[in-house]
């Protein structure tokens, strides 16, 4: 299953992680088919590092209402460039909020912590080009 991250500033096209984080990518999938990332912003936007939205509020501190567990056992659960990762304040206290490596310089250590599961395979310099406050205009299922 596939996804699209429409932003202001390009789309991202995006490959998911069922098999390896098959909890996370219903949750992912269940809020945008109701809409929920329409309109968010991209919070939190920290070069070299990771551009994150997800939060309802655009504090960083809004979710859906309800936590998930992480899913950190599977294979892919590394934070490289492109990688969608589940953002949380703590284990088993994911919702909504998700962020994309920008590189795996200084994301290693998110390794075996935050639930990776899915990647970016076209799109990626729409990364870069991410600054906070950026909207994400839309996400769409693709199958």
């Amino acid at each position: 299953m596939n996804a699209e991250i429409h932003t202001s500033k390009g789309v991202m096209k995006v490959e998911l992680f069922e098999k390896d984080a098959p909890k996370t990518v219903k949750n992912f999938v269940d809020l945008i088919n109701k809409g929920f990332y329409d309109g968010l912003t991209f919070h939190r936007v920290i070069p070299n590092f990771v551009i994150q939205g997800g939060c309802p509020n655009g504090t960083g501190a809004g979710g859906p209402g309800y936590q998930i567990d992480c899913e950190v056992d599977g294979e892919n659960q590394y934070h490289d460039r492109g990688v969608l990762s589940m953002a949380h304040a703590g284990r088993n206290t994911g919702g909504s909020q998700f962020f994309v490596c920008h590189s795996r310089d200084n994301t290693a250590h998110l390794d075996g912590n935050h639930t990776c599961f899915g990647r970016v395979t076209d799109g990626l310099e729409v990364i870069d080009a991410i600054k906070g406050g950026d909207l994400i205009e839309k996400m769409v299922v693709v199958e």
